[in-house]
């Protein structure tokens, strides 16, 4: 099973259309999992049209794409149960990731995913896959855009960044 995975993509102020670089591995995704700030119901429209899309809200997501998603998923691909959270409200003295983290204690899981900082992740914590996918349209400070892939068998998950340096 194939899950292209996105987070921030701050549409349409940051770009009118999803990327082509992103396009061409939606056409392969059994499933999208979105970590917030869609910013417009269209993104999910536009995603939808690909597959199945699990996401949730984040900070610059109105009352109506927090209505529709939430702020914490719990999803389940084959054996895998992956945590999905944005990680925006972190305290100043915790980092998002940490506050992504806490969203999940005493949660089983096998992966987290989480977004808002625009900086891709892929590192394990305590055997816990942690993992943002940075942003396919707002690299902010990053060197290029980027996104994820989880491809899932069984209870086995491989994942890995996609990065690009044009946006278009």
């Amino acid at each position: 099973m194939r899950i292209v995975v996105v987070s921030d993509t701050h549409m349409p102020r940051m770009a009118k259309k999803l990327p082509d670089r992103l396009l061409k591995e939606l056409e392969k995704a059994d499933a999208i999992v979105h970590a917030g700030d869609w910013t417009k119901l269209s993104v999910y429209e536009q995603l939808a049209a690909f597959g199945p899309v699990y996401g949730v809200a984040g900070n610059n997501d109105g009352a109506e794409l927090q209505a529709q998603f939430g702020l914490r998923k719990l999803l389940k691909f084959e054996e895998c149960r992956i945590g999905v959270v944005h990680g925006h409200g972190a305290a100043k003295r915790s980092s998002t990731e940490a506050h992504a983290i806490e969203a999940f204690k005493g949660t089983k899981l096998d992966a987290l995913v989480y977004g808002h900082s625009h900086i891709p992740v892929r590192k394990t914590v305590a055997g816990l896959l942690v993992f943002n996918p940075g942003s396919p349209t707002d690299k902010r400070r990053q060197p290029k855009y980027s996104f994820g892939i989880f491809d899932i068998s069984g209870s086995a998950l491989r994942a890995k960044h996609v990065f690009y340096e044009d946006k278009a």
